[in-house]
Formats: structure tokens, C-alpha cells, sequence
């Protein structure tokens, strides 16, 4: 009896034994690192619009049929160049009719003036009396006053003659031709839009916090004069950098942002006024917290990473983004400088499982991620 005791004893203890082994065994080695501190910089983008630095609409101020145009849709035009000519005929008569009628209101004048100064010889010498003097004051300042009124008609009359030529009151391109020759034009018409765009304003909104996140770190003058880069809509960076030049004086309570507005040179006239794209601005980081994308992953809205304690016992940890670079988080919330976190192989782990770690520096990381 005593034999088969020690004898059970003996294969118990040797079959813990091989468990035991066999644990030891299966545990697996994972790479774990811990975050970086570091300065960096990240591009923050912002949604912008681009708009030429003078952008008019061309309407006409005379009525008429349009009997020339004299540019073509896109293209450029200098100062004071002729676009369009309105039929002037009935404007020129017009300005005829009113240059006759002021030279009858001042003959006029002049035989008032004459009655005027016979007036005075008559009263002197007592033939008539000085209610006749008065009549005769009286009738030229009337003609005078006709004299006045046929003066500005005729001035009116030749301003109106030269509202149908129509020239370019800056240098521009010349937009869309919706009216062709022979149409009738009303007073208002719109007849096309010029831009001056050799340079072009982009505007973009930012919010309040970021606002005064710029604000704490800078000045008013080292915002409105900074840097800035214009991304186009295919994703191609303008070559010239732009820089801000004004903001807003409030914020939009309605979306809780502000206005911001860069100026870009536009060599090739590129950019076009109602074009978008993005306005990129690069953002300084001190002592950011970096974690390697492939060490996180993520459930729903949330991203998570797997700490190792002193027992090489896993667990998982919440993490907060902050920003993203390339291959790796900011961390803003959720880990610390001394945190030991599962590299890569996340795949396999779960919570609450015992792992052989392995340590890689974060700065090899850092110039492998970087290399690739």
C-alpha cells in the first residue's frame, strides 16, 4: 500500500512537472517598446476657397442691341480696353437734341440780359417804372436757370452716349460671354464677370480652440504673417507658399469658428476664382507623446493598446489621438513616458495572458518606420 502511495506520487509530481513545461513552453515572446517624447511638427489642413483678388461683374447701363463684342471669353484685358459697344444712334440724337436746346436757353439769356440792361436806362431816365426793372431781373434769372438745366441734360445725354461702350475698369480675364451680338440689352444686364487673379485671396475657417490654442503660442503679427501652403483639389501642392494676411474681427456664432485670410501668388493664372482646395499649416509639437500606428487598434470609436506590467501580464489601455503622422500616433491621453506596450503581433494577444516581452528601442523603431 505504502508502495503504490509513493508510486502515485511520483507520476503526479511528474506529470505537473511536464505542465509546468509545457506552459513555460507555450508562452510566447512579443517585441514591446515604450512611447517617445519628442518635438515634432504635424500639417493640419483646413477646407478654403479660393477667390481672385478683384472678381466684378461687367452689366450694362445703357439700353440697346449689342452690336459688338470686341473680347473673347478667357481672354486677358488691360485697363480701360473696350469690351462691348451698345447701338448708340439713339443716344447720339438724344445728345444732339440737348446740346441745340442749350444753345436756344442761352440765346435766351442773352436777350433777358439785353431787356435787363434797357430796363435800367428806361427807369433811370423815369419812362417805366422799377416793377418793370423787376420783371425784367426776374425773366433772366429764369433763362439763366434754363441756361443751367439744358447744361446738365446735355451732360447727362453724353454720359449716357458713353455707357454704351464699355471698357475694363482693371486688368483682367474675362469670364463667360452669355450675350451675343444682336441681343437686346436692358439697363443691368449682365454681360460678363472680370477677375484680376495674378494673385488670389484664400479664405478658411478654423475653430475657436484652435484659434486661441494659436493665440497662446504666438502673436497677432506672427499669425497674420505665417507661412501657409495651398493643397489643390487633385492633391497637388501649389509651388509657391502663401501667407496669411488677415482674420475676422468675431467668431461665426452660428458654426463657433473664424475667418481667416491667406494671399498666393498665381503664376500661369493657375488658380481660379470659386476653385477650392486646402490651406496646409504646419503646427510645432513640444515634448509630443508617439506611439507606432501597428501597436494600436481599434474597436468601434475607440483605440486601444495592450500594456505589459512587471509580471509580463497583459492588459488593455484606452488610448486618446491627439494627431496622426505618418506611422505613428500623438497620444494625448491614456498612456505615459514610461508606459511598456506590445509592439506588434497584436493580433494574437488577449487580455490577462502571460508573455515572454521583448525589448526594442523606440528610437530604432522611430528609423525603421522612417527608412521604409
Amino acid at each position: 500500500m505504502r508502495y503504490c502511495c509513493i508510486l502515485l506520487l511520483g507520476v503526479s509530481s511528474f506529470i505537473y512537472s511536464c505542465q509546468n513545461k509545457q506552459e513555460i513552453e507555450s508562452i510566447e515572446t512579443y517585441p514591446i517598446t515604450t512611447p517617445a517624447v519628442l518635438d515634432t511638427s504635424i500639417a493640419v489642413d483646413y477646407v478654403a476657397e479660393i477667390s481672385a483678388i478683384q472678381n466684378i461683374e461687367i452689366r450694362a447701363k445703357a439700353q440697346g442691341y449689342l452690336e459688338k463684342v470686341h473680347v473673347d471669353e478667357g481672354s486677358f484685358v488691360k485697363e480701360g480696353a473696350l469690351l462691348y459697344s451698345i447701338n448708340n444712334r439713339e443716344y447720339a440724337e438724344s445728345l444732339t437734341k440737348c446740346r441745340a436746346m442749350r444753345k436756344l436757353a442761352q440765346a435766351e439769356a442773352r436777350n433777358a440780359e439785353l431787356e435787363l440792361l434797357n430796363s435800367k436806362k428806361l427807369v433811370e431816365k423815369n419812362i417805366v417804372s422799377k416793377i418793370e426793372l423787376q420783371f425784367a431781373q426776374n425773366k433772366l434769372q429764369a433763362a439763366n436757370a434754363k441756361v443751367e438745366e439744358a447744361y446738365a441734360n446735355e451732360a447727362h445725354a453724353k454720359q449716357m452716349l458713353s455707357y454704351t461702350d464699355i471698357r475694363a475698369p482693371f486688368s483682367g480675364r474675362i469670364n463667360r460671354i452669355p450675350h451675343k451680338i444682336g441681343s437686346l440689352i436692358e439697363q443691368g444686364t449682365l454681360l460678363t464677370q472680370l477677375s484680376k487673379d495674378d494673385e488670389v485671396f484664400v479664405y478658411f475657417d478654423i475653430s475657436e480652440k484652435e484659434y486661441l490654442d494659436l493665440m497662446s503660442n504666438s502673436n497677432l503679427d506672427k499669425i497674420t504673417n505665417r507661412e501657409v501652403k495651398l493643397i489643390l483639389a487633385n492633391g497637388n501642392t501649389h509651388k509657391i507658399s502663401g501667407f496669411i494676411e488677415t482674420m475676422d474681427g468675431q467668431i461665426d456664432e452660428k458654426t463657433g469658428n473664424i475667418a481667416f485670410r491667406a494671399r498666393f501668388k498665381n503664376p500661369g493664372f493657375l488658380l481660379k476664382h470659386g476653385a477650392s482646395g486646402k490651406i496646409r499649416i504646419e503646427k510645432d509639437l513640444n515634448g509630443a507623446l508617439i506611439v507606432p500606428q501597428k501597436s494600436t487598434f481599434d474597436i468601434q470609436d475607440r483605440t486601444f493598446v495592450y500594456l505589459v506590467d512587471r509580471n509580463n501580464k497583459v492588459k488593455v489601455q484606452q488610448i486618446y489621438i491627439k494627431n496622426r503622422i505618418p506611422n505613428f500616433y500623438i497620444v494625448s491621453k491614456g498612456l505615459n513616458s514610461k508606459s511598456t506596450l506590445i509592439f506588434e503581433g497584436i493580433q494574437r494577444v488577449r487580455d490577462g495572458m502571460i508573455i515572454k516581452p521583448q525589448y526594442i528601442s523606440i528610437k530604432k523603431i522611430i528609423k525603421d518606420l522612417s527608412d521604409f
